[in-house]
């Protein structure tokens, strides 16, 4: 297993883990590596912030304590990986691609990473970080503006007016909700920005797990016939199933075993 994957690996097992903290001895066990090469990846990880290291192991960052994103990263986890794999596939060297910050959004660019060729604009510290760590052909632009601590993302007019300065192909966001009469958000400064990533692009493709289908959220998105591809965990049920029909929108409803 190469350096890069071993890491991106550790990354999953940090995730799947219940207390979200693994020690150097579990790490070397699982992976069937030496410690003193978990060690040195771990510290690796940690100089990027993607973990944040204790003695004789190592625990995932909690930017703002148990708030509520950190508790979306630990939600759903294997429905989240399930999309964030099929919707990768859909993508191809040389794309441009537009993604918002979202738990969702930043399995997806773990997978993303595994590609080749591909240029990604985003608002997201972690997708950026995770784009840049992947294969060195890739091209990462990270949106300025006020920081969020909490999901580590950049929010705010300026964050807006700086999306408005690329035209890319498509984007890739997630939602809060997906009912009948669009997606949806629960903050404006997030809603702001996806819609700001959408007047941009050629194509939308949203993700979201199947826990966001049926629900309402507080600021709108977009309409369903917006969307060019929805990619979840779970066949939707009527009325929305047929509003998606309707609305013209692909569904990909990804495999989670």
């Amino acid at each position: 297993m190469r350096p890069q994957e071993r890491r991106e690996r550790i990354l999953e097992l940090l995730r799947d883990s219940e207390s979200g903290r693994l020690t150097v001895e579990e790490l070397a066990e699982r992976l069937k590596i030496s410690q003193e090469t978990a060690r040195r990846d771990l510290a690796h990880l940690a100089s990027g912030g993607l973990i944040s290291k204790f003695h004789g192991g190592a625990t995932l960052p909690q930017p703002s304590g148990e708030g509520p994103f950190r508790i979306r990263m630990a939600e759903s986890l294997r429905e989240k990986r399930a999309i964030a794999r099929a919707a990768a596939a859909l993508f191809r060297p040389g794309d441009t691609l537009l993604i918002d910050t979202g738990s969702t959004t930043i399995f997806f660019a773990e997978e993303l990473a595994r590609l080749s060729g591909l240029t990604v604009v985003t608002n997201s510290l972690t997708i950026a970080q995770t784009m840049a760590r992947g294969r060195n052909d890739h091209h990462t632009f990270l949106i300025g503006g006020e920081y969020s601590d909490e999901a580590m993302e950049n929010l705010g007019a300026l964050a807006v007016r700086q999306i408005s300065q690329f035209h890319a192909v498509h984007a890739v966001i997630t939602v809060g909700a997906v009912e009948v009469e669009g997606v949806m958000d629960y903050t404006l400064e997030d809603a702001e920005i996806a819609r700001a990533m959408i007047s941009q692009v050629r194509q939308l493709t949203v993700i979201a797990d199947s826990s966001k289908l049926d629900k309402a959220g507080l600021f709108r998105v977009c309409r369903l016939d917006a969307i060019d591809r929805l990619v979840t965990d779970a066949r939707p049920r009527n009325p929305l199933s047929e509003a998606l029909t309707a609305a013209g929108v692909e569904l990909i409803v990804a495999n989670r075993t």
